[in-house]
């Protein structure tokens, strides 16, 4: 593996949520550079810039103003150069429905935020460093909802 760090992306309307994603981020062993925005459709701007990296992994909260993570999902699977990144949902639903509809979407993995901290930072330690496993088929249900 290079020396650069994986470019994370994290679309969450909720600025606490942000802070929270970016600290479990920083104390893991993993190389990383977040990036954040506050919305779908500042994520969408922000990967249709000409200077902007491809991101190593997506994580799409489902429930953003103006325009959400479903949305933005099925936008970025219609782009060719975005369509190998891997889409982490990561969302406060564990509706049935919001994980069906998902992963007929296109993501790859879905996460129920923890509510603490530590299994916060397992969580996305896991995710990450097995990204390229949710790239690659067979794609099935079982293992798309991700749980610790």
């Amino acid at each position: 593996m290079n020396n650069e760090p994986m470019r994370i992306v994290l679309a969450d309307d909720d600025e606490g949520d942000r802070t929270i994603f970016k600290d479990a981020l920083e104390e893991l062993k993993i190389k990383t550079k977040v990036h954040t925005v506050n919305d779908g459709v500042e994520l969408m701007e922000y990967l249709a810039l000409e200077d902007t990296p491809l991101p190593y992994m997506l994580f799409l909260d489902l429930n953003m103003p103006l325009k959400g993570g479903m949305q933005c999902l099925k936008e970025i699977k219609k782009i060719p150069r975005l369509r190998e990144v891997a889409i982490a949902i990561y969302s406060t639903s564990s509706s049935e429905e919001n994980i069906t509809e998902t992963f007929h979407s296109g993501a790859n993995v879905y996460i129920k935020k923890p509510d603490d901290f530590k299994v916060l930072k397992d969580v996305l330690d896991k995710v990450v460093r097995a990204a390229h496993i949710y790239r690659e088929p067979p794609f099935n249900m079982a293992n798309f909802l991700f749980k610790i």
